[in-house]
C-alpha cells in the first residue's frame, strides 16, 4: 500500500517555480533581441551613435561661408590673379627705375614664334627660348637657344615698351641691352605708367564682377551681389594702393 505524498507550501512553490524561470530569460531574451535589431536599423538609417566621424578641422565657419557658393571662389582667384600681375609689373618698373640693372627687368616680355611648340599665336616667357645676363651691371645679355627666334625676341622686347629699353644685335644669337640710368624723369615716367595699368586693371576686375553676376542671374537685392560688391572692392582697394606706394617710392605724396 503506498503511502500519500504531502507537498508542504513550500515545497510547492520550489516545484513551481522553475517551470516560470524559462519563461523571465525568453522574455528578456526577446527584448535584447528586439534591441538589437532596433540598433542595427538605427546604424542602417544613420541615426546610431556612432554612424560617422566628422572632422572640425575641415569645417568653414559659418562667418566665412559665401552664399554664391563656387562662382564666389572662382571669382575671387581671377580678381586675384590679375591684382598679383599688376604688383609684379609694377614691381619691374620700380626696379628699372631704380637704375638696377637685372634679368627681371624683362620678365613682362611675352614672345610669339610662328609654329614654334604646338602652332602659330603662342606666347611664351622669355627665359623660355633665351638666357639673359648682366654685363658690367650695366647691360643685359639676350642669347637666345635658336638662332632663327631672335627677330622674334627682339620684336617682343620692343612690344613690350620697357621704359629706356632698346635691344641691338650683337651677333645671330645674342642681343645687347644698355640700361639707363636712374633719372628723375625716369621715375615720373613708371608712375605714369603704374596708374595706365592700374586703371586697365581695374576695368578687368570690374568686367569680372559683372560677368559673374550675370552668370549666378541673381535678383535684386540678393545678398549675394553683397558678396561680390565687397569682394570687387577689395580687389579694387589693392590696385589703389599698389599706386600709392609706387609714388611714394617715386618721391611723390
Amino acid at each position: 500500500m503506498s503511502l500519500p505524498r504531502i507537498c508542504s507550501a513550500s515545497s510547492r512553490l520550489r516545484l513551481i517555480a522553475p517551470a516560470r524561470r524559462p519563461a523571465i530569460a525568453i522574455s528578456a531574451q526577446r527584448r535584447c533581441y528586439a534591441s538589437k535589431r532596433k540598433a542595427e536599423k538605427e546604424v542602417k538609417d544613420g541615426k546610431g551613435k556612432h554612424t560617422h566621424v566628422v572632422l572640425t578641422d575641415t569645417l568653414v565657419p559659418g562667418s566665412q561661408q559665401k552664399l554664391a557658393g563656387e562662382e564666389y571662389h572662382r571669382t575671387e582667384e581671377k580678381m586675384k590673379g590679375l591684382v598679383e600681375r599688376f604688383r609684379k609689373d609694377v614691381a619691374g618698373m620700380e626696379m628699372r627705375a631704380s637704375g638696377r640693372v637685372t634679368p627681371e627687368v624683362l620678365t613682362p616680355v611675352r614672345v610669339t614664334v610662328p609654329g614654334h611648340k604646338g602652332g602659330d599665336g603662342l606666347a611664351h616667357r622669355l627665359e623660355e627660348l633665351a638666357t639673359v645676363g648682366v654685363r658690367e651691371g650695366t647691360t643685359l645679355l639676350v642669347t637666345v637657344f635658336d638662332e632663327h627666334t631672335l627677330k622674334f625676341v627682339e620684336t617682343a622686347i620692343l612690344d613690350a615698351k620697357i621704359q629706356g629699353v632698346m635691344p641691338q644685335r650683337l651677333d645671330t644669337r645674342t642681343l645687347k641691352i644698355p640700361m639707363p640710368k636712374a633719372t628723375v624723369e625716369a621715375r615720373n615716367n613708371m608712375v605714369t605708367a603704374a596708374q595706365r595699368q592700374a586703371e586697365e586693371v581695374r576695368q578687368l576686375v570690374r568686367k569680372q564682377h559683372t560677368a559673374s553676376i550675370k552668370k549666378g542671374n541673381y535678383k535684386k537685392h540678393a545678398p549675394e551681389l553683397d558678396e561680390f560688391q565687397s569682394l570687387t572692392n577689395q580687389y579694387l582697394a589693392e590696385i589703389d594702393k599698389t599706386v600709392s606706394d609706387i609714388k611714394k617710392s617715386a618721391g611723390g605724396k
